[in-house]
């Protein structure tokens, strides 16, 4: 937000000190720790349990925080898509996707993504995340994420994603699946979501974008 907004930024003069020092570790917390948690315990049970197949499902066991709360006392709606991307890591490190990953270079990145809520997750409230493959097109990989409580769905995700290489360009589906195996299984994927990412896209990053408001 620009100064003229009257709204304060973390860092700016018009924040206090104390809330810049309560804000930084919550976050560290929310995002760092967590994800360093989840990617450790990922791989003990690759270790203990064997890996995922590539359309198995991924459940990791998240608990709502005080700092994943909005205003009004439940998980805020943004706080979803960080804990989904838990979610996503669990299952690249248990389907050993992440050490192909490594070892060639590769990076993944989210182009696009939906969420919709059907009910809110409150304060100390437990609840799976679960993650799955649901398919692939010429472009991007698709996958699904659901927060879910005793077998319900409370909120549910879908993300579509690009495979990129550290030295430039993007992976192809032939040398992904030739480093990986073609995965079998994978359900179709259905006409809304093609729809949707065609209609929610944008121009490519070396395109002009400008921001033009009808």
């Amino acid at each position: 937000m620009n100064g003229n907004s009257g709204d304060a930024t973390v860092g700016s003069p018009q924040t206090s000190p104390l809330i810049v020092r309560l804000w930084l570790p919550s976050e560290i917390v929310n995002v760092i720790w967590r994800t360093l948690f989840v990617m450790w315990r990922a791989r003990r049970r690759a270790r203990s349990e064997g890996r995922l197949a590539p359309t198995e499902i991924s459940r990791i066991r998240v608990t709502t925080l005080p700092t994943d709360l909005d205003i009004l006392r439940h998980m805020n709606n943004g706080r979803y898509l960080s804990l989904f991307d838990l979610g996503r890591w669990d299952l690249l490190v248990r389907t050993g996707m992440l050490d192909v990953m490594k070892r060639n270079n590769w990076y993944a990145v989210v182009s696009s993504e939906t969420i919709t809520f059907r009910k809110s997750l409150e304060l100390w409230q437990r609840f799976d995340v679960e993650s799955r493959l649901i398919g692939h097109d010429d472009k991007a990989i698709y996958l699904e994420h659901r927060a879910v409580v005793d077998g319900e769905i409370y909120a549910r995700a879908i993300i579509r994603s690009r495979m990129l290489k550290r030295s430039g360009g993007t992976l192809s589906h032939e040398e992904l699946f030739g480093a990986v195996g073609r995965p079998e299984g994978i359900p179709e994927i259905e006409p809304w979501v093609h729809d949707w990412a065609d209609a929610t896209s944008l121009p490519p990053t070396r395109a002009e974008a400008p921001s033009i408001w009808n």
